[in-house]
């Protein structure tokens, strides 16, 4: 891809691109006059829908109500689908006709929804806050994304606290981390669903950005109708329930390392009420970029090897395929009398991955692989004011069954060159070709009562259930081996929340959780959490308890603060691991945690510039803090997870962002934390003092920042077409693999400061009917990595043409 991408022009390429700057900046000059759509956005209780987002469908032109709820957009004259929506309300779409001549008026009125949260401040990059609630959350609105090749967990790194950890390429396993919280700390949703076990197509970077209409991210102080264990906070992936004519939105995309990305989205909803929509893609990598290692020399004669630490080599990684492919099928009714929204819903996904490396770079597979599929059937039920006024209720349940097959048979060492010599052994790693089954029931009740203006209770339980049997493949006594027993897991949280407005000023919430959990399965009693086990069950009952509270200072600043007495029970994987590469332990204690957050924020909009700035304060006192270690036995290596006691997170993050009109937007983010050992003895019943005591965890992000910018140049070369150029740069500040203190810190490990560019290019034509986008990661070709040793790909080149039909 990337000789093609440089073969247009190579010769002069410096003289064209300043003749295509010209060009630009001339066209956009000569733009042609456009007509103005004006109106008012309002709630279904009267009450104003300050910036809300508004646009027209399948265009670039779009624009946000100010605080009193009015917008003013221009457009060439023509009919158009407008679309309305802000958080914590339905999407509106209306039919509007502007006129050549004078202004056209619309007003909007925009229903309550059950399970998201008030409105949002958006500006025109597509970030944005929840306003009036006093939860601290944010949401990025991804139609500025849907013509670029971009993952959901790609999407969300320019949201404040966020980084995105990555062990590899396409479909490696991948880490969100929020204000110092990673891995299971922070929980994922699909509106409103959780997606525990939904399987590896469904993780969050094989997801494409245009499965999203938005992305809503709660930080620290979870709301109660998410019915979450999270301490860090929820990921709610909120997609497009709006009612449409028949539409098609598709899309497909290759790039370097013979990268294919595919993607479509169809569906109809008929007058009677009937909807159907069908969501399927596909993503496949051979992840064959090069990196830097050295090289275990072979001898052929007698099967030895020769390793020199210190000569390192640039290589070219050779068992990293990966492919998925993922189809969603919705049918059901909306808008009836007895249902807003009734869904039933299938989902049906498979995944091959080969492994190239362990936990550590050096080591080196050339046959290991797994691969599986999931299917899960689910149904959605949504219904306003049910039985009387102001009573809201939400239903939802899911079964995700999911198979994953381990290979682990060759008979062969391999080296970074992928030469190869005979082993001794069967297995790289471990001798292994089994399956595994988990299977999940995930059921969720939400009701929500208005009692007037001012009050509001919520209600949510959720219950879920995990299950894994396990067999080996590999024939002893002509009989398949059922080596593992089941190991099970299941629990239930209730919670219980008042809200208080009595104003637009100010609001508080308060609120009340019951977890309850049990799980049974097999735990290793030695100390390196490999080799002997023995079977243990263990079950937890815990209250937890919060409030949250904002208050406007003035119209355009907020204050908000939020504590919670929270509790999250381990995962399924640091419970019970994954049966390859993570060993898991049966009997970890759930983590508990006093979290507060201090937030403010800054929004104004005046004339056709818009500006936001936030700022926020996070502490966490964290008691059995569940870390994740990597060990090494026998010549095996494996990650592995411990209790670690008491952990103290200290922080901070600010973020900026300012707008001119649909046509240029920038803003960045910088986040630092202070993640230390508060735990003063090596065991409660010992006097004997921890040398970790003080000392910041390691291998952790602790400092990190991004900023982007992007200009738009409207009805370009003819009306309708949109130029866009973006830019965005992400920064890491260089941390410690292991305990900062300990060895000599001129030899010490560190994951190096990094600092990586990336620069995209589309054309969008006929108001977004075609389009077509260039992009160039890692510009500068920088050596990155999110994890130790565990390099990722340099500079890479990616095309993508996407077509929208239908309204």
């Amino acid at each position: 891809m990337s000789n093609l991408f440089f073969s247009w022009g190579s010769k002069n390429i410096k003289w064209r691109v300043l003749f295509l700057l010209w060009l630009v900046g001339a066209c956009s000059l000569a733009a042609q006059g456009r007509s103005l759509l004006s109106g008012k956005v309002l709630s279904s209780d009267k009450s104003i829908v300050d910036f809300a987002t508004v646009y027209l469908k399948g265009t670039q032109y779009g624009c946000t109500t100010n605080e009193k709820g009015l917008f003013h957009l221009k457009a060439p004259a023509g009919k158009y689908t407008l679309v309305v929506s802000a958080i914590g309300f339905e999407t509106a779409e209306k039919e509007v006709e502007i006129q050549a001549d004078g202004r056209s008026r619309q007003h909007i009125i925009l229903k309550p929804s059950v399970t998201e949260l008030e409105e949002v401040v958006v500006v025109s990059s597509g970030v944005g806050r929840v306003k009036r609630s006093a939860f601290n959350a944010v949401a990025v609105d991804t139609k500025e994304l849907q013509n670029s090749t971009k993952n959901l967990s790609e999407a969300l790194q320019k949201l404040p606290g966020m980084k995105l950890r990555e062990s590899g390429g396409v479909g490696s396993d991948m880490q969100l981390m929020l204000d110092g919280f990673s891995g299971k700390h922070v929980k994922v949703f699909i509106d409103g669903v959780p997606q525990e076990g939904a399987g590896t197509a469904f993780d969050l970077n094989n997801i494409p950005v245009n499965f999203a209409e938005r992305i809503e991210v709660y930080k620290g102080v979870v709301p109660v109708g998410f019915g979450a264990d999270a301490l860090g906070g929820v990921i709610n992936i909120v997609t497009n329930k709006q009612k449409r004519n028949w539409f098609l939105d598709a899309s497909y995309s290759y790039g370097s390392f013979n990268t294919h990305k595919s993607y479509a989205n169809f569906g109809q909803s008929f007058k009677n009420g009937l909807t159907y929509e069908i969501n399927a893609y596909q993503n496949y990598s051979d992840n064959n970029y090069y990196i830097d290692n050295w090289v275990e020399e072979f001898n052929h004669e007698n099967n030895t090897s020769i390793s020199d630490e210190s000569h390192i080599q640039h290589v070219k990684r050779f068992n990293d395929t990966f492919h998925n492919e993922a189809v969603i099928g919705k049918i059901g009714v909306t808008g009836k009398s007895w249902a807003d929204r009734l869904m039933f819903n299938v989902a049906y996904s498979h995944f091959y991955k080969e492994i190239q490396n362990g936990v550590y770079q050096e080591i080196v597979f050339g046959q290991k692989h797994r691969h599986g599929f999931s299917v899960v059937p689910s149904i959605e039920y949504r219904k306003s004011n049910l039985f009387t006024k102001g009573l809201d209720v939400t239903v939802t349940a899911n079964y995700n069954h999911n198979l994953t097959t381990n290979v682990d048979t060759a008979m062969y060492k391999y080296n970074w060159l992928g030469d190869r010599i005979p082993r001794s052994t069967a297995g790289e790693q471990n001798h292994q070709f089994s399956e595994q089954i988990n299977t999940n029931w995930n059921a969720t009740f939400t009701a929500v009562y208005r009692l007037g203006k001012i009050h509001s209770f919520t209600f949510n339980n959720v219950f879920s259930t995990f299950r894994r049997t396990g067999r080996s493949l590999i024939e002893k006594n002509s009989v398949l081996e059922d080596f593992d027993e089941p190991t099970k897991n299941r629990k239930n949280i209730a919670g219980l929340s008042y809200r208080l407005m009595p104003s637009e000023k100010w609001n508080l919430s308060v609120f009340g959780k019951h977890y309850y959990s049990f799980s049974e399965g097999t735990v290793q009693i030695s100390d390196n959490s490999v080799g002997n086990d023995t079977r243990v069950s263990q079950s937890v009952n815990s209250f937890g308890y919060g409030a949250a509270g904002t208050y406007f200072l003035h119209k355009d600043v907020q204050l908000k603060l939020s504590y919670e007495k929270a509790l999250r029970m381990p995962s399924t994987q640091e419970l019970f691991g994954d049966g390859d590469l993570e060993a898991g332990k049966a009997n970890l204690k759930p983590e508990r945690s006093d979290n507060v957050n201090l937030n403010a924020s800054y929004s104004k909009q005046w004339g056709k510039h818009g500006l936001y700035a936030e700022g926020g304060l996070i502490y966490r006192n964290t008691q059995d803090y569940i870390k994740r270690d990597l060990s090494t036995v026998g010549g095996t290596s494996y990650g592995s997870y411990t209790n670690h006691g008491r952990v103290e997170t200290k922080g901070f993050n600010v973020s900026l962002r300012y707008s001119y009109s649909n046509w240029f937007n920038m803003g960045g983010t910088f986040n630092n934390l202070d993640i230390r050992d508060k735990e003063k003895k090596r065991a409660a019943s010992s006097g004997q003092n921890a040398l970790t005591y003080g000392q910041r965890i390691p291998n952790l992000p602790y400092r990190y920042a991004n900023i982007d910018a992007n200009f738009s140049w409207h009805d370009l070369f003819a009306k309708g077409n949109t130029l866009t150029l973006g830019w965005d740069c992400f920064y890491q500040h260089d941390f410690p693999l292991y305990w900062e203190k300990f060895g000599d810190s001129s030899t010490k490990i560190r994951v190096p400061t990094q600092l990586s560019h990336n620069l995209s290019l589309g054309y969008s034509i006929r108001n977004g009917r075609y389009n077509l986008s260039l992009e160039c990661r890692n510009l500068t070709d920088e050596k990155l990595y999110d994890n130790f040793s565990l390099q990722k790909a340099g500079r890479a080149f990616y095309g993508k043409f996407r077509v929208y039909f239908g309204n």
